[in-house]
This record gives structure tokens, C-alpha cells and sequence, in this order.
């Protein structure tokens, strides 16, 4: 009928090799399970992220200049006859810098002088015979003519005194003018001229310039790029303005923090045509005289606070085939996920995160070699410093332990 019998014996022995093969598989999974349940969980450092205010900062490339400059210049001409400050020193407004020769000024100032000494002298004569005239014009004793003539002949003399007192004065004023004087208060730079030399009024060289340092103004460079995010930021309601009087730091060419905080003063109203790039200024106290114009800095400018923001360890952060920045966090089962993040502006050692986290959430900060997607992770709180971006503090158990000695590789 198409059927095969099978012998009894070998009926038993189907079953007994089913029976073992059975056995031996069940055996193998044991073991593999065993296996698997013998071998730890990786530890890992993780940092749990909270929502907060951030202050948004902009460091930016700036140079010193001097709050007020001026070139000391001539107004009169002659002969230089002595200096009369140090170079490099401090002077203050109205100090005597450079001696003209005065005599010639002083012979102008005694003739004007001697000018003016005649016109007051014709004066009252004019004065006594228009009044004589103008008593005897009453009687119709003299003619009106006569009247006529004496009356501008006081007018002319008392026209000749103005005329020569504004001539002493310009003489005087030019006597002054032989002493040349700071203009304003500062530091003065090295005499272009020395004693001896003949100058003119108003000549295009300078004799030295002076400039104030304290304060000092930094002139810093921003794009308008920026200015527009900043802007859109605002709008939109990331980021707050911080007030009127925006507080600036300056990072010096030596990579020190200067001790002094300036306040932004203005920002100019024009884009450079070439560069893109609009100007700030920024005001600092000088008082030792440590900055001096020309010098480069960074000026660090707070631009607002961003509120409601994450800020994550730059060594947490990764980048992926597509370059996109990427975290790693540990769910509440304890495994592992990659999280792609929308990154705002680094805080110090540390990203602002505008997109991509929650309150709550566990970023890998120690570790990540061992923790990828998917794994069973074993996580370990840590802190991590604000200033160096190091792990600081382990939490165990309720207790701080210092990270070097439980370092999470």
C-alpha cells in the first residue's frame, strides 16, 4: 500500500537518538545562557541634563584704540625754543608742551596796544564836539551839515577803538599761542621736532601726538550673519536680551582673562561692503595702563540669555557620516540610543543644545568605546566641570567618590 515497515529494534533506537540529540541542544542553550548572564554590564559615566538659563556669549576678534586722540600742531610760526615734556609720560590738559619764540609776538601785542591807546584818545574829543553841536543846533547857531560830519566823526572813533581792541586781542591771543599746550589729558608719544626747528601754523606734521587710555575703547568685528540669527533668536523668543549695559570680557594676546569688564558703548549703522562685517565698540577701565591702542584681543560679549536650555560636554558629542552631531543616552531600561542633536553655540567647554534632548535625559559622558546602540549598559552618575569639561565627581552609593579614582573608560 506504499508504506514501509520498521522493525521494532529500530524503532527504539530513532527514539533514543532523538532523545539525545534533544538533551544535547538543551545543554547548549543552558550554557550559552549561562554564558551570557556570567558577563557584566560595562559601566559607563553618564550625565543627567536639566533644562536652565544660559548666558549666550560671542567672542569676538577686536583691536584697542585710545578713547581720544590729538596731534599737537602750531598755530603760529617761528622758531622752536625748548620742549617741555618726557616723552612717553603722562600729561594733563593745558600742561606747556613746546616754547615758540615769543619776541616778535610781544612787539605785536605792545603795537597793537600802543593802537589802541590812540583810538581812545580821539575818542572824547569826537564826543565833546558833537555835544557842543548838537547845543548849538538848538539855537540854529550851527549848521545842520556841521552836526552831520561831527557825529561821524565820533562814530569813526569809537569804530577805531573796537578795531584796535580786537587787535590787541588777536595779538594777545597769538602771544598765547607761542606756548603750545595739551589739549586734552593722556599719554604722549615722542616729539617729532626738536628745539631749534622752525614750524608754520596749521603745518601737516605733527609735533607728537597725546592719546587717553583710561578709559580704552576695543573696536570689535562681528559678521552680519550673526547678527541676523541673533536677531531671528530674539524674535522668536530663544534668546533674551540681557539690558542696556551689555558687560564684555577681553581675552589678551597671552591667553590671560584682562581683570577689568568693559560695557558695549555702540555698534555702527553700516555693513562693510567688502568684508561683511560690522564694527562695536566697547568701553574698559585702564588704570594701570595695561592695554594700549593697537593691541589684538578676543572680547567675549553676552548677547542674551537662551532660556530653557541644555548644555552638553563637548566630549559627549559625536559627529556622524552626515555630520551631524550625535549623543549617546541611556534609556530608563539602561540601554543605549544615539540621539541626533541641533547644537547652538559653545558654553565654555560645553555645547548649547537647541534641539534633539529632554529633561531628564542621560548623556554617556565616560565610556562610549563600550557603550553602542542597543547595548545593556551599567550607568554610573558622574558631574562633569563646567571650566575644563572633566569628570570631577562620581556619585556611588550616595557618596562622592573623586573620578580618578573610579575612572569609567
Amino acid at each position: 500500500m506504499g508504506f514501509e515497515l520498521v522493525p521494532a529494534a529500530d524503532q527504539r533506537s530513532v527514539v533514543v537518538t532523538t532523545i539525545l540529540l534533544f538533551a544535547l541542544s538543551s545543554s547548549g542553550v543552558v550554557a550559552q545562557s549561562a554564558t551570557e548572564a556570567a558577563v557584566p554590564r560595562p559601566e559607563i559615566g553618564v550625565l543627567t541634563v536639566h533644562p536652565r538659563s544660559v548666558a549666550i556669549m560671542a567672542e569676538l576678534p577686536g583691536r584697542t584704540t585710545a578713547s581720544l586722540t590729538a596731534e599737537v600742531r602750531p598755530q603760529v610760526g617761528g622758531i622752536l625754543e625748548g620742549q617741555l615734556f618726557q616723552e612717553g609720560g603722562e600729561v594733563a590738559a593745558g600742561d606747556p608742551l613746546y616754547r615758540i619764540d615769543p619776541a616778535p609776538y610781544r612787539a605785536a601785542f605792545a603795537s597793537a596796544g600802543a593802537s589802541l591807546t590812540k583810538a581812545r584818545a580821539a575818542l572824547p574829543n569826537a564826543q565833546s564836539k558833537v555835544d557842543r553841536y548838537q547845543a548849538l543846533s538848538k539855537q540854529n547857531a550851527v549848521a545842520k551839515q556841521d552836526l552831520d560830519d561831527a557825529e561821524a566823526t565820533l562814530a569813526q572813533a569809537k569804530a577805531d577803538v573796537s578795531l584796535a581792541e580786537a587787535a590787541l586781542e588777536t595779538s594777545r591771543i597769538n602771544l598765547d599761542y607761542t606756548t603750545i599746550r595739551a589739549p586734552i589729558a593722556g599719554r604722549i608719544d615722542k616729539a617729532s621736532l626738536t628745539p631749534g626747528a622752525l614750524v608754520t601754523a596749521g603745518q601737516t606734521t605733527a609735533l607728537t601726538t597725546i592719546r587717553k587710555i583710561d578709559p580704552i575703547n576695543v573696536d570689535i568685528t562681528q559678521s552680519s550673519r550673526r547678527l541676523l540669527d541673533l536677531r531671528a533668536a530674539i524674535a522668536a523668543g530663544r534668546i533674551r536680551l540681557v539690558g542696556d549695559n551689555v558687560r564684555v570680557t577681553l581675552k589678551l594676546e597671552n591667553d590671560t582673562t584682562y581683570a577689568q569688564s568693559g560695557v558695549l558703548a555702540f555698534s555702527e549703522a553700516n555693513v562693510s561692503e567688502t568684508t561683511g562685517t560690522y564694527t562695536l565698540r566697547a568701553r574698559f577701565p585702564n588704570p594701570d595702563r595695561l592695554l594700549l591702542p593697537g593691541m589684538y584681543v578676543r572680547a567675549v560679549v553676552e548677547e542674551g540669555v537662551a532660556e530653557n536650555s541644555f548644555l552638553v560636554p563637548q566630549r559627549a558629542v559625536d559627529h556622524d557620516q552626515k555630520g551631524r552631531a550625535t549623543v549617546l543616552v541611556v534609556g530608563p531600561d539602561d540601554k543605549v540610543a544615539q540621539r541626533v542633536l541641533h547644537l547652538g553655540d559653545p558654553i565654555g567647554n560645553s555645547w548649547r543644545v537647541e534641539q534633539g534632548l529632554a529633561d531628564g535625559d542621560r548623556i554617556v559622558v565616560e565610556g562610549k568605546r563600550r557603550a553602542r546602540p542597543g547595548a545593556s549598559v551599567k550607568p554610573v552618575d558622574v558631574d562633569v566641570d563646567d571650566a575644563t569639561g572633566e569628570v570631577i565627581r562620581r556619585v556611588q552609593a550616595n557618596s562622592l567618590v573623586p573620578a580618578a579614582a573610579s575612572r569609567v573608560e
